[in-house]
């Protein structure tokens, strides 16, 4: 009987594999095509074309603005972590909950705010900060909270009787805090460094708004202008190579980081340190964040958006229903997509199955100007029916996304007992069956939060959108960008006001999924 059952149920994890492999191969196949179409240069003219000084450039501008972003958003993330975990301040679960909130801000918002509030005409009497210092700083100061998640919860497992046993001999907290706190909590910096950079090399919105020349911004001129197709594959295969090159050095570090870490003891809370005389500019530095990166934002937005035209209020309503109208069925398509592959990640046996689970992160981690540019050479060539549909925006959303559904789904996985199919699977449920009528309910939780994500990430995605949108469909993120491009920042107000409150039902759902609302 046992023998039997798990036939039953190996061949029931090979009918899940199906269109688990069909989305393993709607991701691979685009890019291996996108080199076969770089590879279609001149060989003669290949060094020329890979190069030129203008690449060289973008390779320097590009990882300026990574190591420019990455070292603002530890300056900012790493003392906010450090004053919401291990300090005596009041209302740490608050502040930690609002520090988290300038996730809702998306990078090209954040710019149009500084375009439209700063410079001749702007709101705040200041000089307007665009190129690479102001592509720094709004990204730095959007995606912080990315890194500021991972390290409060690292910081809260840190076994402090290391820390005593340091200060016993004589170690000061500062040289304390890096010879011992530091290596305990690498994996989770690390973990927040490649998400950060993840977003920073795949950002084309906030470069192209502040002029500030990278790889994303280089592809999209390159396709909207002059569009030499050969070139720009090789532009989005360099991107690539920079991505390939963050995971490659991301894994390097952290399998050293494996064998040479601290470990944890026990899970004793650390003592609250009380900050004394610097109570005050703690607070302050609290505060500071959601000033600049919330509190400024939002206000200029609703004193643009009063000076909105009024009968240009049918825009905004058919704005978000296009949004609308692509989110939602990107939201089932891709948890369509993530629940065979956790399946398969949690349940399999098989090593092939299993690892299916990761090709879901490759359209996270491609950026989307690459993966949207890979697809459009794709249906080009051989699939020229879906080229420009309202389909293919919808699917290569959801490829885009898929990765962001699966981890939810998964962790909600792990607490469902397998012997609740077992006992399905002996009464005669097949194992879809089994899993509709038995798993799927108990999913809902994960399975909600991951369709909610991707409800609002599709929503508000910009290169995709740009590159994919059929005809006559221009979503909130597209209207922002072309009212911002064309310096009118009123017109832009609403629909970036709209994309805010909807990016801010995104952090909800993040912090709710996680349990840390």
């Amino acid at each position: 009987m046992r023998g039997s059952l798990g036939s039953r149920r190996g061949g029931g994890h090979w009918v899940l594999g199906v269109p688990a492999l069909l989305t393993g191969g709607a991701l691979l196949v685009p890019l291996l095509y996108l080199i076969l179409r770089a590879l279609e240069a001149d060989p003669a003219a290949l060094g020329t074309i890979v190069l030129r000084p203008k690449n060289l450039a973008l390779v320097a501008n590009t990882l300026a603005l990574l190591a420019g972003v990455l070292a603002l958003s530890t300056v900012i993330a790493v003392p906010l972590a450090f004053l919401t975990t291990r300090t005596a301040l009041r209302g740490k679960r608050l502040w930690a909950t609002l520090l988290t909130l300038p996730l809702a801000v998306p990078g090209y918002v954040g710019a149009y705010v500084l375009l439209a509030t700063t410079g001749p005409g702007g709101i705040l009497p200041l000089p307007r900060l665009e190129g690479f210092g102001g592509a720094t700083v709004v990204l730095s100061f959007v995606l912080y909270p990315y890194l500021f998640l991972g390290l409060r919860a690292a910081l809260s497992g840190v076994d402090p009787g290391t820390e005593e046993a340091a200060r016993t001999l004589g170690v000061g907290p500062l040289r304390a805090f890096f010879r011992v706190t530091l290596p305990q909590i690498l994996p989770a910096l690390l973990s927040g460094y490649l998400v950060i950079g993840l977003h920073v090399l795949g950002d084309f919105g906030t470069v192209s708004l502040l002029r500030y020349e990278t790889f994303s911004y280089a592809i999209y001129v390159q396709y909207d202008a002059a569009f030499d197709r050969v070139y720009a594959a090789w532009l989005a295969l360099l991107l690539l190579f920079l991505t390939g090159g963050l995971l490659l050095i991301e894994g390097g570090l952290r399998r050293r980081i494996a064998v040479a870490r601290v470990s944890k003891g026990s899970a004793k809370k650390a003592p609250d340190v009380r900050l004394g005389r610097a109570t005050p500019w703690a607070y302050l530095y609290l505060l500071l964040p959601l000033l600049l990166a919330l509190v400024v934002p939002l206000v200029a937005l609703i004193h643009l958006a009063r000076r909105f035209p009024g009968d240009h209020l049918h825009g905004l309503g058919e704005a978000l229903a296009h949004s609308a109208l692509a989110a939602g069925p990107t939201a089932l398509l891709a948890l369509g997509m993530a629940l065979p592959l956790a399946y398969l990640a949690v349940r399999s046996r098989s090593p092939l199955l299993r690892g299916l689970e990761r090709l879901a992160y490759l359209g996270y981690a491609v950026p989307p100007l690459a993966l949207g540019l890979a697809w459009i050479f794709f249906t080009l060539r051989g699939l020229p029916f879906l080229y420009g549909t309202f389909a293919l925006w919808v699917l290569v959303l959801a490829l885009h996304f898929v990765a962001e559904a699966v981890a939810p789904v998964r962790g909600a996985l792990h607490q469902v007992p397998r012997r609740l199919e077992e006992v399905a699977r002996t009464l005669g449920k097949g194992p879809v069956q089994a899993f509709f009528r038995v798993t799927f309910p108990l999913l809902w939780r994960g399975a909600a939060a991951g369709g909610a994500v991707v409800f609002v990430g599709a929503s508000k995605e910009l290169p995709l959108s740009l590159l994919l949108a059929p005809m006559g469909y221009r979503p909130l993120s597209v209207r922002v960008f072309s009212y911002t491009r064309e310096a009118m920042f009123a017109e832009a107000a609403p629909f970036a006001l709209l994309i805010v409150v909807l990016s801010a039902a995104f952090v909800g759902v993040l912090l709710w999924s996680e349990h840390l609302v």
